[in-house]
């Protein structure tokens, strides 16, 4: 798949029904690195006026597995298994959250991957307001293992 093909589907990404709806916005960074914002919105907002917890997660869903099926190529297989979030604190304003995967992780995958039938990482991301308080801490479970 060509780059420009690539970056002109990332950037589709944003007007994804769940993301675009809760106001979430992604920026590539790198390669290796997504930000993702969320400003509090009418549309975010729950009833006692801070960030609602399903859009907080929202903004965490699916970053950790397009980095990794990214940075692994069409040889292996990536999903999300399973994920929970931690609310530290009410989140209000803008909150935004910075996924990264290092290279020396993303090899230490892929060679679990090539020994093992599978291998399933964890990754851990917090949000973080304004202020850079954390507002929620989120932890990924992903599935990864090589095509046959």
């Amino acid at each position: 798949m060509s780059t420009r093909w690539q970056r002109f589907r990332e950037r589709l990404i944003n007007f994804y029904p769940p993301l675009f709806g809760a106001g979430i916005r992604a920026r590539r960074i790198d390669e290796r690195t997504i930000r993702v914002e969320m400003k509090l919105t009418a549309l975010n907002r729950n009833i006692v006026g801070t960030h609602f917890g399903g859009s907080l997660y929202a903004m965490c869903d699916p970053w950790f597995m397009l980095i990794l099926m990214r940075l692994l190529g069409h040889d292996y297989i990536v999903w999300d298994k399973a994920a929970s979030i931690q609310f530290l604190k009410p989140g209000r304003g803008t909150v935004t959250a910075t996924f990264h995967i290092p290279p020396e992780r993303v090899d230490e995958i892929r060679a679990a991957a090539d020994r093992e039938k599978k291998v399933e990482p964890t990754f851990t991301v917090d949000v973080v307001d304004e202020k850079n308080q954390v507002v929620a801490r989120v932890e990924k479970l992903l599935y990864v293992r090589k095509k046959t």
